[in-house]
Parts: C-alpha cells; structure tokens; sequence
C-alpha cells in the first residue's frame, strides 16, 4: 500500500471517530490519556468479555455515566481504541521510519525510538493490541477480522521489506539472523516496559536505553555484518 493512500485511509478514519467521539476526543489530553490507559489495560488482561467497565472507571477516576456518554457502550469504547492505537502506530512508522534507508540497524534503531516514545505514553498499548489480534468474543470478533484484513497491509512488517542483504555476511542464513535481530529488540523492549512499570514515575529511562540500544546494535553488527 503507497504512503498516499495510507494517509488518506487514516484521514478517513479520523474523520468518522470524531464524528462518532467527539465528545470523548474534545476532552483535554491528560483525561484522555487517562481513561485511555485504564481501558487498554483491563483489555489487555482480562480479554473483552472479561474485562470490567467499573474496573475501568475505577482504575480512570471517572464515573460509568461518563465513560457511556463519551463511547455508548463497551464495544464502541473497544473498537475505538483498537483503531486509534493501529493509526497511531502507523502514523508514527511512517512519519519517522525512513523506508529508503536500506542498512536494517539504522532502521530498527529509527523503530526503537518510536516505540520507546509510544510505550511512554501508553505503556500498555503493544500488549492490547497483540490481545486484540487473538481475540476471539463473539461481539467483536467480526469487526476486528474485518479491520485485521484491511490493516494487514500496512503491518509493520514492512520494517524488514527491501533491506540491504549484501551488507551481511556470505556464509549466514540471512533470514534466521532477521529473526534473531527482531527477537532480540522485541524482547528488549519489553524489558524496558517492565523497567518503566517498576520505576516510581513509570516513565522510561531514554538516555539508558538509547545507549543500550547501541550496545546491541554494535554486538549484532559484529556478529552478522562483514
């Protein structure tokens, strides 16, 4: 799918949300975040059939009444959050991942950084979404399908599209030492999550974890690279 028309499917999309939230989404950043967070969070763990609007409201500090005057009910309140997070996330990958940069170190490293940045905000929201992709309740299962084949398209997958192979070394399997470079970072940044949520102010440690982002970036180089 070209950038075009990726921004034209999230221009659509955000047109329709505010339509449909705008009360929500005219709420000062700090509440929404908040109300976000609580949602994402009980989602996450509990599963959509499993997860309590009272355990929400209570975790986002505001009252029932509140949360069905902004989405209506549960389902809207799940689906909403499901596509605002997968535009945000594409929005981000494509307004600060440079796909021509062929070197997959130099992307991985752009990629790092924007989900170091989203994790801070929304410390929850990989883990929803992941809980989302699997979702199998009968009220929402035929939406989220729905919208997992069109956004399917515009996986992130395309991290690791058109890289340069002739940067690796001749006697590897390239695409085991991929997987080797994406398991690596993702299991880094869920070490960063846990660091984040055991911290006081729950906010990550950047300078920290850039530097350890380059350490491993130098060992795999040396590993996989001539």
């Amino acid at each position: 799918m070209s950038l075009t028309r990726v921004v034209n499917n999230e221009d659509h999309s955000r047109k329709k949300a505010v339509s449909m939230f705008s009360k929500f989404l005219n709420l000062d950043q700090e509440k929404q975040d908040r109300i976000i967070n609580a949602a994402i969070k009980k989602f996450a763990q509990k599963g959509y059939d499993n997860a309590s609007t009272n355990e929400i409201v209570k975790e986002a500090g505001i009252s029932k009444g509140l949360l069905f005057h902004y989405f209506g009910n549960k389902k809207n309140m799940y689906l909403f959050l499901f596509d605002h997070f997968y535009e945000i996330i594409v929005d981000e990958f494509y307004k600060k991942i440079n796909l021509e940069e062929r070197d997959i170190f130099k992307r991985v490293r752009q990629a790092v950084t924007v989900k170091m940045e989203l994790l801070n905000k929304y410390p929850d929201l990989f883990n929803f979404l992941s809980a989302a992709v699997m979702e199998d309740s009968k009220e929402v299962k035929l939406e989220l399908d729905k919208r997992k084949k069109q956004l399917s398209k515009t996986n992130i997958g395309k991290l690791y599209e058109d890289i340069d192979l002739s940067l690796f070394r001749d006697d590897l399997d390239v695409q085991k030492a991929l997987k080797i470079i994406f398991w690596t970072f993702e299991q880094f940044s869920e070490e960063l999550i846990q660091r984040a949520k055991q911290s006081p102010t729950h906010e990550f440690n950047y300078d920290e974890a850039i530097q350890e982002t380059e350490e491993y970036y130098e060992v795999l180089m040396k590993a996989f690279y001539k």
